[in-house]
This record gives structure tokens, C-alpha cells and sequence, in this order.
């Protein structure tokens, strides 16, 4: 059965809340989904390759490009000299060169790009160019860039309460580091853009991008155009994680300036060596605790230095790392806090956004320090944990001076607790290790608060245009881009419940700047948040129309006129929809509005870090259970029980395939996702074979994932749903410390474990091997 048929046989009130399938899945399952690589080229169409920096840091004394020129099918190439405006592609700060000149950041930066017949001419034709380079010194990683107070942006502090001085009082107290690994975005589709000149010198772009509107604005500044001379377009993406945010502005400028050259369409498309070499990650990042705390673990007073690599360049790493900062409290209560936030410059690929957007690095933090309280006081990481849970006031106010409202974190782990029998697998665990001496096991459960809303005030707030054509049918058009996560069926579910109609009547186009203008990016989990409750507002503008027209035509009180399935009931009578329509339209009704939406009540000091840059939280908690071979390393995922807040869901099949993939992600991120550079900075971990992702074997024999059910969100959102996109990613905590678990098996009681993510099967030897140095240290 088709997902139209499916959709078709359900009462229409009940479209929003029900579990359809994504509105492209037949379309992904055939491969009939028509990506940005996908769409048929004008004649003439030249194909683009960027060439390469091969150092670190260095003055470019001569580049050479003949042999580049005299290449096979080779048209033209383009270089800074080629770019009539602005030669940046940096959204916050202007220090991302498209094209850079005379100076080298990192291995891997483009230097210049050209433009052949064939795709596969212009790779070839790419690497025949020959730099001379001046090297100079590069500063590679973070506690080099701390070393030399080598910054991208100044650094930040957030203090609430006397930390200091609470430290002394303390009837304990600990220190600690922990490092927290990159990620690669590894979306399927990598990064691609068509630029095809047209008339009067306007440019249309497609593009695989998070954030059209942005790619419009780089477009346009690249080629001394105004915004509304350039179009951009997008469809769907294979997916994009927040690496689709900034990055894709880089890809259609360089397409662009092509174009703009030859006068000849350009596609730009990467292959996965050079898009994991030349586009930013999730920031890897370094934290130094200081931790008092009392007998029961309760944390009296906490100072953290967290630093970031950043990378050569700021990109969105000034609000990545506000966001980490804004997360370190994770679920429990910090009365005397303070951290210390480095924005570190090195000689690498900027970093950039990634799912939970510094989020999970901060989250990284409090859970190392919960669980080595609780390994020091030799108690349950989970009963440490519930002890410094945000509770009732005082005890709900965030470091930032948010109150932490609807609070379900008591509820859902006491739900979980109970259904994934953590206490008896626990005491089970234990006997196991007891008797096991090669495989160690481990169980943890940890919470998840995400704050859901851009930390950047304006970008919370969303357009929609919705068309009504006179047979019924209706196009929606909004601001939000779709990148597998459900956003355009979430959005369709709900235009059909307001004009009380079948799925099947409404038809969800492309993103396009030339249809919303001023888009935000679809991030920071806010997509179907913003771009429902615009989509919402336009549906009902067109409903509230039509009901006065009709009340006044059929002489039918306004109450007594109401939508559902198709059908326009005016009282007793019934009328199809299709009918009402164009009867509206043929006396000369509008049927066509548009909807805007801004998130109320946040506000946000960026300089003092305080405010309510959250609208609400959404909340979640997973229990994992591992096995760790103490001779390998190797750990397997065995078991996991997940019970996750989405308020009133939209859909609840969306929301749970967003919850077991970004679970799944981030237990990548956190055991095997390694990024590795050698001394010159060159990344080596760039493809398949030696950046591993996780797969479907990676998944656990057994999973329970579960919504948590009758808690809508207590503010008032699309329909009380809650955002789903970041928040699950940080379950994957979980694994990370259950695999701790298992390794402190092979210590005495009262270890705490010197484990760093990602968990890779090398890191967690050397956390066993020094803990048993430890044992047997005379």
C-alpha cells in the first residue's frame, strides 16, 4: 500500500499525531528521489574540482598552473582574481576565503578551482598544478593552540556563585580531564552544488544545503549581486547533520564564480577524499575539571576549562561553543559554577556544526565528572546522578539564569529504571565480572535536557506560502529543508489537519529563496517547529477566509462550518472541498497566504551569557549495556532500553527512526569515529577505509525505544509536539559509560577510569592497562 492510499483511509483530524511514512520513502526505496546530483544538466554544463593545499601552514610563493590548463577538456580554472566581489564565504566572520592567495591554514584548503567537460577531467586536471610553498610553523591541536594563546575569537567565561571559594569548603574534592573527539558528518550525499547563469546576469543555484538563504547572501556577495539576482534551490539532501549548515555556501560560491567566468552552467560535486579534507567537523574539544562534592555525591561547586580546536577560521564556532557552555549543566543543578570556554585557532579544517552543536561536548563534561564521583565514593553512577538532578525551586535555575519548566527528568528515569530492570542487571553485571576474567561487562544509564531554539535570537522565526488551486489541491512552500528527517511530512500532516484534508491533496515543494525569503537554517532541532507553526498560520489565514466567504454565500453560521476528510460540512449540508474551492474561486476569493512564525519569550545576552535562549527543554534517558574483550579492546553494544520526551509527537514513526539514528550516531562518535592527523596536519582518517562509521551490525541484539507518553509540551508549540532531531544523539552517553563501567571492572573499587572518547578499541586497552599499572605499581 502506497503512503498516499495509507494516508487517505485516516480520518483527517487525526493527521498530525499519526505514524505515516516519510512522504519521499518510495521514492528513496526505488531510487527515483531526485537529489541535487540528480538533476538534469543544461547543454554545456562544465564540471568543477578544486584544488588542494598539501601543507598545514605556509606563504604560497609561486603557484603554477600550467600543466592544469594544458589538461584534457580543461575550460578555465578560477582563482581569487577571478571573484568580481567578496572573496569570503564566512557567515559570521568574514575570514573564510573562497579561494585562498597567498597564505595556506590547513592541508586541505582550497586554492583554487577548475572547470572541464567532464567531472572526471577536472579531478584529474586538479592535482597537476605545483605550488612552491614557504612553510611555516603550524599549530596543530589544542593544548598547542593553549600553549601559544592562539584564538579564533576571544574567550568566555559564565561564573554564577562564588565557585572558589565553595571548592575550599567542600568535604571533598577531585580533579580530572577528558577528551572528547571529532566527527565526521559522513552524510551520504556529499557536498554539491549547480550554479547556471541567467538572464541579466542572475544566478540560480542548487544546492544540497541547510541553509538556502545564506548560500543566497555568499552567492550574491561573491559576485557583486544583490540578493534577489540569485535563486537557490533545494529540494532534499542525503543527509547533513549540521555539516550542510555553513559549509555549502563554499561549494556554490566556487560554482558560481565558474559560471560566472565561462558563462556556462557549473556543477561542483566532491568526492568523499576532498569533502572529508576540505569541510569542517563536529569541534573536538578538552576539558580540565575541578570538582567538591559531598559524601552522597552531591556537587558543592564545579570550575571547567573546556577548549575547542576550532580550526583556521571562527565559522559557527563562537555559537557552538556558547552552546557547550550552555549544556554542561545537563540535567543536575550547579549552584557555584564556573567555566571557562577557549576558542582555540590551529592549523586545521574549521570546524563547524554538527547535531547538538556543542551540545554533547558539554553534556561530555558533567557525565565524566558524575561518574568519577561516583567510582571515588564507590556508589551507582546512576544514584550520583539523581541526586544532583534539577529539582523543584531553588534547585530548577540553569547557570544562565533559565528555569528549567516541565522538568520530567525524575518521572522518566524512575519509568526507565523500572522497565529496563536496571537494578537487577546491575547486580548481575557484577557477578558476572566476578567470575569473568576476559570479558568485562557494563551498564549505564544516563539523562539527556536539550535546549531547543537557536542561541542566535533572530534566527528563531520561519516563513510558509501555501497555494490552494481550484481543484482542491494545495502546494506548500516554506522555509524549512528536508534532509531525511521527516520535515516535509511533518509539516504536510499539518497543513492537512488545518484545512481538513487527505494527505494526497497537499504537494510540499523545494525550498526556494525566490518563494520564503530570509530562511533560517533547519537546525538546532527547531525545523518543524518554526516551519509547522508558520505553515500553520498560513493554512489557518486560508481556512478563516473561506469560512467567511462561505458562511456569507450558503448563509450558514460561521460555527456551524467545519473541515474534515475532504469534505466542507455547512451545517447539515456536505460539499466537497474541491467544490467549496472553486466556487470560492470563482468569486474571486484569495486562495493563496502566506504564514510567519517567531519563537516568543527567549532572549539571549551572547556577552554576559544569560537569559532564556531556549523556548523549553526536551528530555530523554537511555540504559546501555556492554561487553568489553580486556585482550582487544573491542566493545559491543549488547543491549539498550531508550525512553525519549517528544511531547506530543507529529509522528511518531519520524520520531522514533530520529531517535534509533541518532543514538546510533552518536555511539559512532563516542567508540569508533576517530579523526587522526599526523605531525604535518594532514588528516589521514578522510574515507571509508579508515574512518569507521557505525553500521547496522553495530546496532544491539536487543533495543526498546519508547516515547514517553501523555507529557505535551507545556509551551505552546506545533500542536505541543516537542523537537527530535539533536536531542537522542546525546543517549549515546550511555555506551560511552557503560563501556567505562566494564573497564573500571578490571580495577579495585574506587578507580576512577582514564577512558577518553572515542572509545576506540586502542583507547580502551590503554585505559586497562593503566589501571592495572596502578594495581600492581609497588
Amino acid at each position: 500500500m502506497s503512503v498516499i492510499r495509507e494516508a487517505d483511509a485516516l480520518p483527517t483530524a487525526e493527521l498530525a499525531g499519526r505514524a505515516l511514512r516519510h512522504e519521499s520513502a518510495h521514492l528513496h526505496v526505488t531510487g527515483r528521489a531526485q537529489y541535487a546530483d540528480d538533476i538534469p544538466l543544461p547543454a554545456g554544463t562544465l564540471h568543477a574540482a578544486f584544488g588542494l593545499s598539501r601543507v598545514a601552514h605556509a606563504r604560497i610563493r609561486q603557484l603554477d598552473l600550467s600543466a592544469v590548463l594544458a589538461a584534457p577538456g580543461v575550460v578555465a580554472v578560477g582563482l581569487p582574481s577571478d571573484i568580481p566581489g567578496e572573496n569570503n564565504y564566512g557567515s559570521v566572520v568574514h575570514d573564510d576565503p573562497i579561494f585562498t592567495d597567498t597564505l595556506v591554514q590547513f592541508a586541505g584548503q582550497p586554492m583554487f578551482a577548475v572547470a572541464a567537460n567532464t567531472h572526471l577531467q577536472a579531478r584529474r586536471a586538479a592535482v597537476l598544478a605545483r605550488v612552491d610553498y614557504d612553510e611555516l610553523p603550524a599549530i596543530l591541536d589544542v593544548r598547542s593552540a593553549l600553549a601559544a594563546q592562539s584564538f579564533v575569537i576571544p574567550s568566555k567565561t559564565l561564573r554564577r556563585g562564588d565557585p572558589q571559594a565553595a571548592l575550599v569548603r567542600a568535604p571533598r574534592r577531585m580533579q580530572g580531564t577528558l577528551s572528547i573527539g571529532g566527527q565526521d558528518h559522513f552524510y551520504l550525499e556529499g557536498q554539491i552544488a549547480v550554479a547556471i547563469p541567467q538572464e541579466d546576469g542572475a544566478m540560480l543555484i542548487h544546492s544540497s544545503t541547510q541553509h538556502p538563504t545564506e548560500v543566497q547572501h555568499i552567492v550574491a556577495a561573491a559576485l557583486k549581486l544583490r540578493a534577489h539576482d540569485v535563486i537557490v534551490q533545494c529540494r532534499r539532501m542525503g543527509g547533513g547533520f549540521g555539516g550542510k549548515e555553513s559549509q555549502p555556501a563554499l561549494i556554490a560560491a566556487a560554482a558560481a564564480v565558474l559560471a560566472r567566468k565561462t558563462g556556462r552552467p557549473v556543477k561542483l560535486r566532491l568526492d568523499r577524499d576532498v569533502d572529508m579534507l576540505a569541510t569542517g567537523k563536529r569541534h573536538d574539544m578538552i576539558a580540565d575539571y575541578d570538582v567538591g562534592y559531598d559524601d552522597d555525591g552531591r556537587i558543592c561547586a564545579l570550575s571547567v576549562m573546556l577548549a575547542a580546536r576550532c580550526g583556521y577560521s571562527a565559522d559557527l564556532s563562537g555559537p557552538v561553543n556558547d552552546r557547550a557552555i550552555c549544556h554542561v549543566d545537563n540535567a543536575y543543578f550547579l549552584e557555584h559554577v564556573e567555566i571557562v570556554s577557549h576558542r582555540c585557532k590551529t592549523h586545521t579544517v574549521s570546524n563547524t556544526a554538527f547535531r547538538g552543536f556543542g551540545g554533547p561536548q558539554g553534556m561530555m563534561v558533567i557525565e565524566a565528572v558524575i561518574d568519577d564521583i561516583a567510582r571515588r565514593l564507590q556508589r551507582d553512577p546512576l544514584d550520583v546522578r539523581r541526586a544532583n538532578f534539577y529539582g523543584a525551586a531553588p534547585r530548577n535555575i540553569t547557570p544562565y539564569g533559565q528555569s528549567v519548566d516541565g522538568n520530567v527528568l525524575d518521572t522518566l528515569s524512575e519509568r526507565l529504571l523500572s522497565s529496563s530492570g536496571y537494578r537487577e542487571r546491575r547486580a548481575a553485571i557484577a557477578q558476572w565480572n566476578a567470575g569473568s576474567a576476559t570479558i568485562k561487562r557494563g551498564i549505564a544509564l544516563t539523562p539527556v535536557k536539550f535546549g531547543i531554539s537557536f542561541n542566535a535570537t533572530h534566527y528563531n522565526q520561519a516563513g510558509a506560502l501555501i497555494h490552494i488551486y481550484n481543484d482542491g489541491t494545495v502546494m506548500l512552500n516554506h522555509g524549512g529543508t528536508e534532509m531525511g528527517q521527516g520535515l516535509y511530512t511533518k509539516v504536510a500532516q499539518v497543513v492537512a489537519t488545518e484545512l481538513g484534508l487527505p494527505l494526497s491533496a497537499i504537494r510540499v515543494t523545494a525550498a526556494d529563496t525566490s518563494k520564503v525569503p530570509n530562511t533560517s537554517a533547519t537546525a538546532a532541532s527547531s525545523g518543524s517547529d518554526l516551519n509547522g507553526k508558520a505553515a500553520q498560520a498560513a493554512a489557518q489565514t486560508l481556512r478563516l477566509r473561506l469560512v467567511e466567504w462561505a458562511a456569507t454565500a450558503f448563509d450558514v453560521p460561521a460555527g456551524a462550518i467545519r473541515f474534515d476528510n475532504g469534505v466542507v460540512w455547512l451545517g447539515e449540508r456536505a460539499l466537497p472541498f474541491a467544490k467549496l474551492v472553486a466556487q470560492a474561486y470563482m468569486a474571486r476569493i484569495s486562495l493563496s497566504a502566506t504564514g510567519y512564525y517567531r519563537t516568543p519569550a527567549i532572549h539571549w545576552d551572547g556577552t554576559a551569557l544569560r537569559g532564556r535562549p531556549f523556548f523549553y527543554y526536551a528530555y530523554g534517558a537511555a540504559v546501555s549495556e556492554v561487553a568489553v574483550d580486556t585482550l582487544t579492546g573491542e566493545s559491543q553494544l549488547q543491549r539498550v532500553d531508550i525512553l525519549h520526551d517528544v511531547g506530543r509527537s507529529l509522528n511518531p514513526a519520524l520520531d522514533i527512526g530520529q531517535i534509533e539514528g541518532g543514538f546510533l550516531q552518536g555511539a559512532g562518535w563516542l567508540t569508533t569515529e576517530e579523526l587522526w592527523w599526523n605531525a604535518r596536519g594532514e588528516l589521514k582518517t578522510h574515507a571509508p577505509a579508515t574512518y569507521k562509521i557505525p553500521t547496522a551490525y553495530d546496532w544491539p541484539r536487543e533495543a526498546h525505544v519508547h516515547l514517553l507518553q501523555q507529557q505535551p509540551n507545556g509551551e505552546d508549540t506545533i500542536y505541543r509536539s516537542k523537537a527530535v532531531g539533536e536531542p537522542p544523539l546525546m543517549l549515546a552517553m550511555s555506551v560511552f559509560h557503560a563501556i567505562r563501567d566494564a573497564v573500571a571492572a578490571c580495577a579495585a573499587p574506587g578507580r576512577n577510569v582514564p577512558l577518553q572518547a572515542p572509545a576506540t578499541a586502542e583507547a580502551v586497552l590503554a585505559a586497562i592497562e593503566q589501571l592495572r599499572a596502578v594495581e600492581t605499581a609497588p
